[in-house]
């Protein structure tokens, strides 16, 4: 098995569906992405007042063990964006879903793979279009020390 780091370069999001429904009385969405990586979950920098094309320019860094125990189908980036308020509970904007799988293959065999940023559809819940999500990324290969099979933490002396 492959160890390496998947770095996620977040760039910037435009078209997103607002959120708030009194837009031009009280604001403009403040949008946030939450991204997953199987068990792992990093989240952005809320984009203040940036309404429906915020910009973030930040990189996140995920483990990568490839392959896995069978979970040939779980090689994906999920990116949920939120709207951050205030006053209420975070509003769901929508998500948008990298699949990892083959990008992560050329990464192992190659020692290192690189995805300029690119634009990735944003759907709600319906699977309906709202926006587009621009995101790099670059993946590590890293040489993991190989793991004495030996137990306990004594050695035999020769004595």
């Amino acid at each position: 098995m492959a160890v390496g780091v998947l770095e996620v370069l977040l760039v910037s999001a435009k078209g997103l569906g607002n959120t708030d429904f009194f837009d031009g009385l009280i604001g403009k969405m403040d949008p946030y992405v939450l991204i997953q990586y199987k068990t792992q979950e990093r989240k952005s920098s809320i984009a203040r007042g940036q309404g429906s094309n915020p910009s973030w320019g930040e990189k996140f860094t995920f483990r990568v063990e490839y392959p896995g125990e069978d979970d040939h189908h779980q090689f994906k980036l999920n990116l949920k964006i939120m709207d951050k308020d205030t006053f209420s509970a975070d509003d769901y904007i929508g998500s948008a879903t990298i699949f990892l799988e083959d990008f992560l293959a050329l990464g192992v065999e190659n020692g290192t793979a690189e995805l300029h940023p690119s634009k990735y559809r944003v759907v709600r819940m319906d699977q309906s279009y709202c926006g587009e999500i621009q995101v790099g990324l670059t993946f590590n290969l890293r040489e993991e020390p190989e793991i004495n099979e030996e137990y306990g933490g004594w050695k035999q002396s020769e004595y």
